[in-house]
């Protein structure tokens, strides 16, 4: 056994720690995902067989479905793409006021649940929406933008390209200057520049961002369900399992491609940067890496980023416009507003947004204590098998949330909770367990990243003052820590609070329901529209408003250990 955390070895309390985390990962990730790759495989006497798949590829809404799902992710990989590799390179490259305020207006859209923003891009860019409206009058002619795939792929990539953004404007940022001015001092300039030099060296950021865009798309339930557009992979699993049965092959032989596919895109990712150095001597942030653009170049520059940022807000607006409209149909803007939504979602909704409180926060809270153990484990002793529990978190990343849901219906049908007698399917416990499940890698890297800036002679020095390993942990580790378990708590919360695959499966009656569901039963008739627009308002206000307190209480640590800094 170790006496020091950067010595090797283990105590029994991490041991244990380990086990536990493993047990419930194995009980509601392995098992789980296991059963549904099973059934997609077991014949009625229990051997193997492909017959379900060769089923599968026999029906042509399925094959329809396989290469819609795949046309759709790759698509909105290429138009994030568009969208924030300019984003990025004009703010992070070049000298543009305001550019701080650009790349956070270029983040909002993942704070509102995508299948809201269909709903106002519908009333926006449909064939009724108020821009072809609009061109009706001037030109005659409209877009057809939200027509059938062309109206999901449109939608996914306004919400999903901030992964690619934050990504390309880290790595970005961390680009050696000189590269850029050496190939300049031999000629390079303008868009031959990028294309030779900055774009290949941030390859990784992009990437990264990219992977993560076409898993999203690829397992996205509510964005073509509230479009009507169900010849996709994920509404087929959907309709599949809750119209035809949970025992229904085919839903489970979708679920396994949507795995595949997904642990595709993430090992395609790695593979595309295998046995390349993108590492330079030096990060960015010389006065060369930031140039000057001139007059006409700048107003050009501004003029693009606006229309950018219009478009990635539209969803925002348009929502916003809803959650007021009393009329709005056939017209430009609302021909009339009220604040009825929003009385009657307070009078008929309340209990969804305690259950979105409850379940997000209970789940968050699930994930960075799990996470900031991991973390320890993995980077404070030397466990055997440690890393495993590293992958087997993190590949909650890879598994879609209808594909876990129809896992779960599947493993734990029938059993009973303990002292209640209720049905674990029912009970609103399950679905807090899927969303601390498929939000824990997120909490994890945070929890990684935090502990690994901690250095772990301060943990030593504590020990050899006579403090105990867990008295050590808890009063040096966890608050210098705070930060980044807090920013896990933060990301697990509002990606939950905004899920939908999972919570449309999992939920067993209105009662139990979260936001997310209220939102989605509303948007399905003309006429609760407008209540559901103001709840999912009133969800994208929550969403800030924990974003908003994170920050503050971050910005007030980091005072208060300055202060302290300079006390002693």
């Amino acid at each position: 056994m170790a006496t020091g955390p950067g010595q090797a070895g283990y105590t029994r309390a991490q041991l244990a720690a380990a086990l536990l985390i493993a047990a419930f990962l194995a009980a509601f990730l392995i098992v789980p995902v296991g059963m549904v790759v099973y059934v997609a495989f077991a014949e009625a006497g229990g051997g193997f067989t492909l017959s379900h798949f060769e089923s599968f590829f026999q029906i042509s809404l399925m094959q329809e479905s396989f290469w819609n799902s795949l046309y759709v992710a790759g698509m909105s990989v290429a138009f994030a793409t568009l969208i924030a590799v300019p984003l990025a390179y004009f703010t992070v490259r070049f000298r543009l006021r305001g550019a701080l305020i650009i790349q956070t207006l270029g983040v909002l859209p993942l704070i509102m649940p995508p299948f809201v923003g269909a709903v106002a891009m519908q009333l926006i860019f449909g064939r009724s929406g108020s821009v072809n409206l609009i061109l009706q009058d001037a030109f005659g002619a409209g877009l057809p933008v939200m027509d059938g795939l062309n109206g999901v792929i449109f939608v996914e990539a306004l919400h999903y390209f901030p992964f690619v953004l934050m990504n390309l404007v880290v790595a970005l940022s961390n680009l050696d200057s000189a590269m850029e001015e050496s190939a300049q001092n031999l000629g390079a300039s303008g868009f031959r520049l990028f294309r030779r030099i900055v774009f290949p060296l941030a390859m990784p950021g992009y990437v990264a961002g990219a992977s993560l865009v076409f898993v999203k798309v690829f397992d996205d339930l509510g964005t073509p369900l509230v479009l009507n557009v169900t010849n996709m992979l994920a509404p087929q699993a959907y309709l599949r399992i809750t119209s035809i049965g949970i025992d229904d092959p085919i839903g489970y032989v979708i679920s396994v491609l949507m795995i595949a596919f997904s642990l595709f895109a993430l090992w395609a990712s790695a593979l595309a940067l295998r046995g390349r150095d993108y590492a330079t001597l030096q990060r960015g942030g010389s006065s060369l890496a930031r140039r000057r653009l001139e007059p006409r170049q700048a107003a050009a520059a501004y003029a693009w980023i606006v229309c950018v940022l219009l478009l990635v807000l539209s969803p925002h607006i348009g929502i916003l416009l809803l959650s007021f409209a009393k009329v709005w149909s056939f017209s430009v803007l609302p021909d009339a507003f009220t604040v009825q939504h929003y009385l009657t979602v307070l009078e008929d909704s309340p209990r969804m947004i305690w259950n979105t409180v409850l379940y997000c926060g209970l789940a968050a809270f699930f994930d960075v204590v799990f996470g900031t153990a991991i973390a320890y484990l993995i980077l404070r002793t030397r466990l055997p098998l440690r890393h495993t529990l590293d992958f087997l978190a993190s590949a909650a990343l890879a598994i879609p949330g209808v594909v876990l849901a129809i896992g779960y219906l599947r493993t734990f049908r029938g059993l009973e909770m303990p002292f209640t007698g209720e049905l674990l399917t029912s009970s609103w416990i399950l679905l807090v367990i899927a969303y601390a499940v498929r939000r824990l890698p997120y909490a994890l890297r945070s929890c990684m990243a935090a502990l690994q800036q901690l250095h772990v002679s301060l943990e030593e020095a504590a020990e050899n003052l006579g403090a105990t390993r867990q008295r050590a942990i808890g009063r040096i580790v966890v608050p210098l820590m705070a930060g980044g378990i807090l920013a896990g708590f933060v990301t697990s919360f509002m990606t939950a609070a905004v899920e939908l695959s999972a919570t449309i499966m999992l939920t067993a009656s209105q009662s139990a329901a979260p936001m997310s569901y209220g939102i989605y039963l509303y948007m399905q008739s003309a006429a609760g529209r407008g209540a559901g627009a103001a709840l999912g308002v009133l969800a994208v206000l929550i969403v800030a408003l924990g974003t908003y307190l994170s920050h503050r209480f971050l910005r007030g640590r980091a005072a208060d250990l300055d202060r302290q800094t300079q006390d002693e």
